[in-house]
């Protein structure tokens, strides 16, 4: 059965994102299995700004907009859907309801997508779309998304409270979001987020090279690869660190101000041993992360974050590093292959215990990753679905 359910995914990023997050990963999951996938690109549920960032994203909407779903694998289209991005409003809402509603109707039935499996990541769902035309809801909640910035916080929350109650199986990434919505729907599981083993554990491998950009830059190299925002890092420790040890470079690859464009990175000006190396695709991620000898997630300690399990994760133990972390709270049951930190002292300590070869054993990071994959994942899932379809059907 469930290789043959066509999936309507219904995400919050764009599908050229580069770097992609459970919402990609999982459409090609499914269009492995044989499934059809439309995958609709974020419908802006944050209020767009006036920087410059906003507006280009603006006019590459527009443009995408008025173009038929793109092909990009086997089975699998991504639809750029035009809509008004001031979801705060009920009016708003309801005129994005009936340009989604006429959109999906139309694609799908070009694309011989049937309306079986609404698998979606936006807590708007029930607000912008009708699921009652599918068979199956599943609701995958990997973020707390009304507590990043810009969010038309009190609308979310009372769209997902409604979704959560709505959906047939809801998983949840963090054990934040499992207590949340266990109390909505007991039809709610944890699954931990997982990893791309095989392409991160390239890091690993003679034959990867160390991108030329990376190479430039002085070692020890403590890297972060992601978003660079200053809602989920935080920009002080960072910068205490690179002063307190100047003959340290710290190496950041992905853009700045990613989900929060007016992310100030003044606090950096002057950090000589600082460096922002911008996005890269990809398929080079295990390259860079193979020249940094440590990584890190420095990330702040708020309402966000208390819900975020970071992809990152898994990815960094996957290509062999050593990481040193903030203690998030979804991380707890991985203090044997991680180091957690409190202070700026304890960071420190960590990243020098790390360089002199005393961070948890290669292999146990190895075997943590290896446990934490997206085809295990999607596997079990998958049963949950078959099953939830076995008993609504019989119950009909």
């Amino acid at each position: 059965m469930q290789q043959t359910l066509d999936v309507t995914l219904v995400s919050t990023a764009d599908w050229d994102n580069p770097y992609w997050t459970n919402k990609q990963h999982m459409a090609v999951q499914f269009a492995k299995r044989g499934q059809k996938v439309l995958y609709i690109e974020s419908q802006g549920l944050r209020a767009p700004t006036a920087t410059g960032k906003d507006l280009r994203r603006i006019w590459h909407r527009l443009l995408r907009g008025l173009r038929p779903p793109r092909q990009v694998r086997d089975n699998l289209w991504v639809w750029s859907p035009l809509v008004i991005p001031f979801h705060g409003s009920a009016l708003v809402r309801r005129l994005n309801r009936l340009l989604l509603a006429a959109g999906v109707r139309t694609w799908q039935a070009i694309k011989g997508i049937r309306p079986q499996l609404m698998w979606t990541y936006s807590p708007m769902t029930t607000e912008l779309y009708n699921p009652d035309r599918y068979a199956l809801l599943v609701y995958h909640a990997v973020d707390d998304i009304k507590e990043q910035p810009g969010m038309p916080r009190q609308a979310i929350a009372e769209a997902e409270e409604a979704l959560s109650k709505r959906a047939d199986l809801i998983f949840v990434t963090a054990q934040n979001l499992l207590e949340v919505h266990s109390r909505l729907n007991s039809a709610t599981h944890y699954f931990s987020n997982v990893a791309d083993f095989q392409h991160f554990n390239r890091a690993l491998s003679s034959d990867e090279q160390i991108p030329s950009d990376l190479m430039a830059i002085p070692g020890p190299r403590i890297g972060f690869v992601g978003a660079i925002s200053s809602y989920k890092l935080d920009f002080t420790l960072i910068r205490t660190l690179a002063d307190r040890r100047p003959h340290w470079s710290f190496v950041f690859i992905g853009e700045i101000g990613e989900g929060d464009p007016l992310t100030d990175p003044s606090i950096f000006n002057g950090a000589e041993n600082i460096h922002f190396l911008g996005g890269r695709p990809y398929a080079t991620l295990p390259g860079y992360l193979k020249g940094m000898d440590v990584v890190l997630q420095p990330n702040r300690l708020n309402e966000y974050t208390r819900s975020m399990f970071p992809m990152k994760f898994f990815e960094y133990l996957a290509a062999g590093r050593a990481v040193v972390s903030a203690p998030l709270h979804a991380l707890r049951e991985y203090a044997d292959v991680a180091a957690f930190c409190n202070s700026v002292d304890d960071y420190l300590i960590a990243i020098e215990q790390a360089l002199a070869g005393q961070a948890a054993p290669l292999e146990k990071r190895l075997a943590a990753a290896r446990e934490q994959t997206y085809d295990r994942r999607t596997d079990r899932m998958m049963d949950l679905v078959a099953s939830t379809m076995v008993s609504k059907h019989v119950s009909s």
